[in-house]
């Protein structure tokens, strides 16, 4: 099952971002199986990240939810908002 996750950094907290993305990242890459989609919201001009999109290839809804509290963002507190939705790969998704 897919769901497409996202989240809204809380305002003030581009410094959380930026020391917590190394570990965000290196969490992606160790569950890239899981992760066939996954990047940042960016300010209109580029220059600032704002927040994540992620899609996410797990079990079921527990599964989830389990994985995302392991995070390092999360763990952060970085996000002021999260939204989850299930969601269908229908145009792009690999065969």
């Amino acid at each position: 099952m897919h769901f497409a996750v996202t989240c809204l950094d809380k305002p003030g907290h581009a410094h959380v971002r930026a020391e917590t993305r190394p570990a965000h990242v290196a969490f992606l890459k160790a569950n890239a199986e899981k992760f066939p989609i996954a990047g940042p919201f960016v300010s209109d001009d580029g220059a600032s990240m704002t927040g994540s999109l992620l899609i996410v290839e797990i079990e079921d809804r527990a599964a989830l939810d389990a994985l995302l509290a392991e995070d390092p963002y999360a763990k952060a507190g970085l996000f002021e908002t999260v939204e989850i939705r299930p969601w269908k790969w229908t145009i792009g998704a690999p065969a």
